[in-house]
């Protein structure tokens, strides 16, 4: 697939059977979160497992450094 500069990538849909506590554990931490959702909550997990195991593809980089350092609006701003 050819880079696009600034536009959004392709998504695709993933299903997928969790254990219960996992799953509760997994409601809890988003629910604790405000900038945070089921989807990224799985898009930095599945970044992080692959970077961590020594992909290094740069999309793979990019999705971790954005799971690392994605700021939550308002917050450490300098107008907030």
């Amino acid at each position: 697939m050819a880079e696009i500069p600034d536009a959004m990538a392709a998504h695709v849909s993933v299903e997928n059977q969790f254990p219960e506590d996992l799953y509760e554990a997994m409601l809890m931490f988003i629910r604790s979160r405000q900038d945070m959702d089921q989807y990224r909550l799985m898009q930095a997990a599945v970044a992080s497992f692959l970077f961590q195991q020594g992909c290094k593809q740069p999309v793979v980089v990019r999705h971790y450094l954005d799971g690392i350092f994605r700021r939550v609006p308002g917050v450490g701003s300098k107008n907030s």
